[in-house]
C-alpha cells in the first residue's frame, strides 16, 4: 500500500532497522581520546540575542568552510568555537580562511582544532552550542546520531546519507531531535531561496493545474574527477585513499546522482509536496574511464506518482557535453520552468526575481533566528524523505529493477564496508554495478 507519511512507514515497517549507522570512530590519526569522559553539555533553548553562539565545524572542506562562513555572517554574536577533521591541513585551511574574513571571531585554539575521525566526538564535547556536519555524507548518519544525542542545534548538509539502511538512521535521529526541541535546517538550499518558495507556492495555489509531468536535468562536468593512482603516496591506506577521493566511491559519497543531483530531487519532492512517489525505475552506467572509484557518471531516473504523473530526473557528469541544471513543469492548466529564468505560464503568467545566492545565508540565517527565538526549526522529515527519494533512483539504475517506495523503505543496502572501520585499513571497495546483476536487497 503506498504510504504518505515515510517516516511512519518505516517505523512500522522496519522498527528494528532504526538504529544508528555504523561508527567509524577508530583511527590512528592524530587524536587520541584514551579515557576521556565524554559529557554532552545541554543547549540553552531560545538563547537572547546578547548570548554569544558556539559554532562547532565537522568537515573543513570547500563545503564545511563556505557553510562555515555562512553561519558567522547569519549572526554577528556568534563564534567558531572549535573544528574537526580527518586532516590536520584542512582543519587548518578552514580556520585561516575564516579568519581573514572574521577576524575576531575565529575561537579556536590548537586544543580544540580535533583531527582523525573520532575527532566530531570530542567537538561535541567541547562547549559548541550550533554544529555544522559537512564531512563526506557517507559519515553523516553517525554524526547526526551523536550530535542529537548531544543535544546540539544542527546545520545538516545534504545528502543526509547514501544507503537506506542510513536513511532509517536519519529518520530515528530526526525523531529524537523534535523530542529535545532541536533546530535542524538541512543543506536542501532551494528550500530557503525566496523566488523558489514563491515559484513552488504558486504551484501549489494551482498556477498551472494539476502537475502532469515533470522534467529536471542536472547535466554538468566531473564534480571531483578520481586522482590518478600515481598521486597516491605509499603512506596511504586504502581507507585515507578513498576518503581522499571520497566522491568517486557510493560508500563514502552515494554516487553522482544522490550527492549532486539530489538538489533536482529535493525540487521534484517539493512539487508533489514531499509525498512519496509510487516506484522509480532508472538507467545508468559508466562511460568515462575512471582509475579506480566505482561509481557511475550518468544515470536517468523516472519516477511514478499517483495517477500516472510521472517525474524524470537526467543526471550526467561526463565532460565535454551539453550542461543543464533546470526544471520543466507540466501541468493541466499551463506551464513552467526554472531554466533561462523562473516563470510560469498559466491562465496568467508569472516572473519571479532570481536571487540564487543568498539562500546559502538564508538557511543559516533562519537557523540562528530560530535557535535565538526558541521556536524549534525542523527539516528533518522532508530531509530524510528527499535523500531516499535519491537512494531509490541509485538503486534502481545499479540494479536495473523497478523498486517501490515501500521496498526502499525496507532495504537492506549498507554499503559500509565493515562494522568497524580504521583509518589504516585495508579496503577494496566493490566493482562498479553492473545493472541486472547487481542485487537488490
Amino acid at each position: 500500500m503506498h504510504s504518505s507519511d515515510p517516516l511512519a512507514a518505516a517505523q512500522s515497517a522496519a522498527p528494528s532497522l532504526l538504529t544508528a549507522r555504523r561508527d567509524f570512530l577508530k583511527s590512528s590519526s592524530a587524536l587520541a581520546l584514551g579515557g576521556m569522559a565524554l559529557s554532552f553539555p545541554n543547549v540553552l533553548r531560545g538563547q537572547p540575542n546578547g548570548s554569544k553562539l558556539k559554532i562547532g565545524l565537522v568537515g573543513c572542506g570547500g563545503r564545511g568552510t563556505g557553510a562555515a562562513a555562512d553561519a558567522l555572517g547569519s549572526d554577528s554574536n556568534s563564534e567558531l568555537h572549535a573544528v574537526a577533521d580527518v586532516f590536520s591541513a584542512q582543519a587548518d585551511g578552514a580556520i585561516n580562511a575564516l579568519s581573514n574574513q572574521f577576524k575576531d571571531r575565529i575561537n579556536v585554539p590548537a586544543e580544540r582544532r580535533f583531527v582523525g575521525m573520532d575527532g566530531f566526538q570530542a567537538l561535541l564535547a567541547s562547549e559548541v552550542d550550533v554544529v555544522l556536519l559537512a564531512t563526506p555524507p557517507g559519515f553523516r548518519p553517525g554524526h547526526l546520531a551523536a550530535a542529537v544525542e548531544a543535544g546540539k542545534h544542527i546545520f545538516c548538509e545534504k545528502p543526509m546519507a547514501v544507503d537506506p539502511v542510513g536513511v532509517r538512521s536519519v529518520m530515528e535521529s530526526v525523531r529524537k531531535s523534535k523530542e529535545k526541541g532541536l533546530n535542524l535546517v538541512a543543506g536542501f538550499c532551494w528550500r530557503y531561496c525566496r523566488s523558489r518558495q514563491e515559484f513552488f507556492k504558486a504551484i501549489h495555489d494551482g498556477a498551472i493545474g494539476d502537475i502532469t509531468s515533470y522534467y529536471a536535468t542536472y547535466y554538468t562536468g566531473p564534480v571531483k574527477p578520481m586522482a590518478s593512482s600515481n598521486a597516491r603516496k605509499a603512506e596511504w591506506s586504502d581507507v585515507e585513499w578513498q576518503v581522499r577521493n571520497w566522491y568517486n566511491f557510493s560508500w563514502l559519497g552515494g554516487d553522482g546522482y544522490v550527492e549532486q543531483c539530489i538538489h533536482s530531487v529535493d525540487k521534484v519532492a517539493w512539487a508533489f509536496r514531499d509525498q512519496p512517489p509510487i516506484s522509480c525505475v532508472a538507467t545508468g552506467g559508466r562511460q568515462s574511464p575512471a582509475e579506480g572509484g566505482n561509481i557511475f557518471d550518468h544515470m536517468t531516473a523516472v519516477y511514478e506518482y499517483p495517477g500516472q504523473v510521472f517525474a524524470t530526473v537526467g543526471q550526467r557528469q561526463i565532460p565535454n557535453c551539453f550542461n543543464e541544471n533546470a526544471d520543466y513543469l507540466q501541468g493541466t492548466k499551463g506551464s513552467a520552468q526554472l531554466a533561462r529564468g523562473v516563470s510560469i505560464r498559466g491562465e496568467k503568467t508569472m516572473r519571479f526575481r532570481e536571487d540564487d545566492d543568498a539562500m546559502y545565508a538564508q538557511e543559516h540565517r533562519d537557523l540562528f533566528a530560530a535557535i535565538r527565538a526558541g521556536t524549534p526549526l525542523n527539516d528533518g522529515e522532508r530531509m530524510a524523505s528527499s535523500t531516499l527519494l535519491g537512494v531509490m533512483a541509485r538503486v534502481a539504475a545499479y540494479t536495473g529493477q523497478k523498486i517501490t517506495w515501500e521496498q526502499i523503505l525496507n532495504s537492506k543496502e549498507d554499503l559500509a564496508p565493515e562494522e568497524t572501520l580504521t583509518w589504516d585499513a585495508a579496503f577494496t571497495p566493490t566493482s562498479t554495478p553492473v545493472p541486472g546483476v547487481y542485487k537488490f536487497v
